[in-house]
């Protein structure tokens, strides 16, 4: 089984630079659940076209469980 999460990459630090410094933010869970890495996967990238990453780059990813 593999479910989705959505979470940011980097977080707001004056300090550096741009701006911006690495930082994987919290996950949060979609409510939904794929039997095969291929279905989980296919939900990641339809989701990705539809949601537009921000300047902390929020992403669509999935995990096995």
């Amino acid at each position: 089984m593999y479910r989705v999460f959505t979470r940011t990459w980097w977080g707001e630090n004056p300090a550096w630079p741009n701006g911006l410094e690495p930082c994987p933010g919290k996950r949060h869970y979609h409510h939904v659940r794929f039997a095969t890495e291929q279905e989980a996967r296919a939900y990641c990238q339809q989701w990705s076209r539809t949601h537009t990453p921000g300047r902390l780059s929020r992403k669509c990813e999935f995990e096995e469980v």
